[in-house]
């Protein structure tokens, strides 16, 4: 946070100081009369848009306790300011503290504490003198409103706390109850010895808590009350030996060094007293209740609207950058894969290159290579291997034991059928097809079989020849080792063949066409 100054009011002078960071130096001070304001009127020229707050230590302060409807909103403005105007006639520096809610029959009520100066007519000249400077005040706080954040501040833990300061202006002493101000006043002090000024701030805090035993703010039998006292510099052991806790006050020390750590104020005007740590706290942690009203704060509600602008648009400056960022990283590793990918194909095609460079030279060109190679795979896929016929015909003797073969003929050509042989009748699945045919003629004998037996030589080489087709091989013809057709006579060499003591022969071929 930037520097701040900062316009400590008392009834006879004022003090301005500027806080920056951890630290409070006395600017300057005025006096309470016009000569004063004159002086201030004159320092202000060199502050023009500066920030500003004004914390006023007065006695004239009136506290009064009043109770309105629970609304909220707009009607709940309506209602204070009606309220206010009842109660004060100047109602420029007069505010209303919200004290909680409490539930009477079937209603609920909001309970407040409205707070004003007796004499706002010392304040008023002071305040047109910032305005008429064009700084920009952020409020004008009073030292009660500021009790409640000290208390906690300084570790104040119980519900019902007193605070006792001495300040520039006199004795301090606000009621705190439940964290809310309900009470303060300001007793004039003189110049005393530490021992009286101890005794004498025992004796204005047994009166302030029995005032307030009487106006029913603090409750008869709520026990000791506890009482926190911070003791101005280097008299701490003198108030411990006067302030002696009993049945209704209990008292609790605090080092005015010690309190100054607290609030996070390094360093603080020697002449100061207690005015230094409400003063830091109305410009580090101000309570959002306070006395000035919107005419007198708005350059420092446009200044705040300003800060806010700039802190949206910087937020939206920080986000685009880091999408850009982002955006920037994406693009940088796409840049990257995309020359990876380009280094890839620069290889492969350098592997091209030196795979054709090995390349025969040829005198031809792509057009007759390409017609070349499928011409090679047309003709390849028309020629054929004889293991795959002879695996065949191999798996086929298996099953005719009887049967044995003399010679095996594979060719490769046009089909055709040796002159003289009975043609078998071809499939409707072997029809057509091409010119081109793997042929395949078979030559052998039928043994263990009687030789006059026409009919079961012939069945079994029927039987052989209808084996060896498939849906693959057509039966061309068989040639069996006699005649059965019905135009010449029954002839063979059956009966030479028991002559000789050979078995009859056969003869059987198979053709399968190439596409």
């Amino acid at each position: 946070m930037g520097a701040r100054h900062l316009l400590y009011f008392t009834a006879d002078e004022h003090f301005l100081y500027r806080r920056a960071g951890g630290t409070l130096e006395l600017e300057a001070r005025f006096a309470g009369d016009e000569a004063g304001l004159a002086g201030f009127r004159t320092h202000l020229r060199e502050r023009r848009g500066s920030l500003f707050a004004v914390v006023a230590d007065l006695a004239g302060e009136d506290f009064h306790e009043e109770q309105i409807p629970y609304v909220r909103g707009a009607d709940r403005d309506a209602v204070l300011a009606r309220r206010l105007a009842q109660r004060y006639r100047d109602t420029r520096l007069a505010t209303a503290l919200s004290l909680g809610v409490v539930a009477l029959n079937e209603r609920r009520n909001e309970r407040l504490l409205l707070a004003s100066f007796t004499n706002t007519q010392q304040l008023a000249p002071w305040l047109d003198a910032l305005e008429e400077a064009d700084v920009r005040l952020a409020g004008v706080y009073s030292v009660p409103l500021l009790g409640p954040a000290l208390a906690a501040a300084l570790g104040a833990r119980n519900a019902r706390q007193l605070l006792v300061t001495i300040d520039r202006a006199g004795l301090r002493q606000c009621y705190i109850d439940g964290g809310r101000l309900r009470f303060a006043r300001l007793e004039r002090t003189m110049e005393m010895a530490p021992e009286a000024l101890a005794r004498f701030v025992r004796s204005e805090t047994q009166r302030l808590a029995q005032y307030l035993v009487t106006l029913r703010a603090l409750p008869r039998d709520s026990g000791p009350v506890q009482v926190l006292v911070v003791a101005p510099a280097r008299l701490r052991g003198e108030f411990e030996q006067a302030l002696v806790s009993d049945s209704r006050l209990t008292f609790r020390t605090l080092d005015y060094a010690e309190a100054l750590r607290r609030v996070r104020l390094r360093r603080a005007p020697e002449a100061s007293g207690a005015e230094a740590l409400y003063l830091q706290l109305a410009a580090r942690k101000p309570p959002r209740e306070q006395f000035a009203s919107q005419d007198d704060r708005r350059r420092y509600f446009v200044w705040q609207l300003q800060r806010g602008m700039v802190a949206v648009g910087a937020a939206a400056f920080i986000l685009c950058a880091l999408f850009g960022a982002s955006r920037w990283l994406e693009a940088r590793d796409m840049g990257e894969q995309a020359r990876a990918q380009l280094a890839e194909a620069d290889a492969a095609a350098a592997r091209y290159q030196r795979i054709t460079a090995a390349f025969p030279v040829t005198e031809t060109s792509a057009d007759n290579l390409k017609a070349t190679v499928i011409e090679f795979e047309r003709i390849a896929q028309r020629n054929s291997s004889p293991e795959v016929a002879f695996a065949r015909i191999s798996r086929v003797l298996g099953k005719f034991p009887q049967v044995e073969l003399d010679a095996i003929h594979w060719s490769v050509g046009r089909p055709g059928a040796p002159a003289g042989a009975t043609p078998a009748r071809p499939t409707p699945a072997h029809g057509g097809g091409g010119d081109t045919a793997v042929q395949i003629e078979l030559s052998g004998r039928v043994n263990a079989t009687q030789r006059n037996d026409y009919r079961g030589i012939t069945a079994q080489v029927q039987e052989l020849a209808s084996a060896f087709a498939s849906s693959d091989y057509e039966l061309v013809h068989t040639q069996l080792p006699f005649d059965i057709t019905s135009e010449g006579t029954l002839t063979g060499d059956i009966g030479a063949a028991s002559d000789s003591g050979e078995a009859p022969r056969f003869t059987i071929v198979l053709a399968r066409r190439l596409p």
